[in-house]
């Protein structure tokens, strides 16, 4: 798995999904060489700035995507890539 090259905040937007899923998602997130002190955890980012990265977390993957540009308090990002996420019979994670 490719690191994802990226400097400031990473920003992980919660949907309120569980908690195990939010930790494997950060858990991904270090395998891509993302520090975990670099994560910001919320449902809306407070002043992104272009080049941030932001993470949308779902059950079954992640959709990682770079900042590239701002309008007003609103930003648009272009996908970087999308990590999936496996689980196993139990639906416990298992990457």
């Amino acid at each position: 798995m490719e690191k994802i090259e990226y400097t400031g905040t990473v920003y992980l937007l919660d949907h309120k999904y569980p908690e195990p899923l939010l930790n494997h998602s950060i858990k991904k997130l270090g395998d891509l060489g993302i520090k975990k002190e670099d994560i910001t955890i919320t449902d809306s980012p407070e002043s992104p700035q272009i080049g941030n990265i932001v993470v949308e977390f779902f059950p079954y993957h992640l959709e990682i995507a770079r900042v590239r540009t701002i309008r007003n308090d609103s930003f648009i990002s272009g996908s970087i890539t999308t990590v999936e996420l496996k689980t196993d019979a139990a639906g416990n994670y298992i990457d």
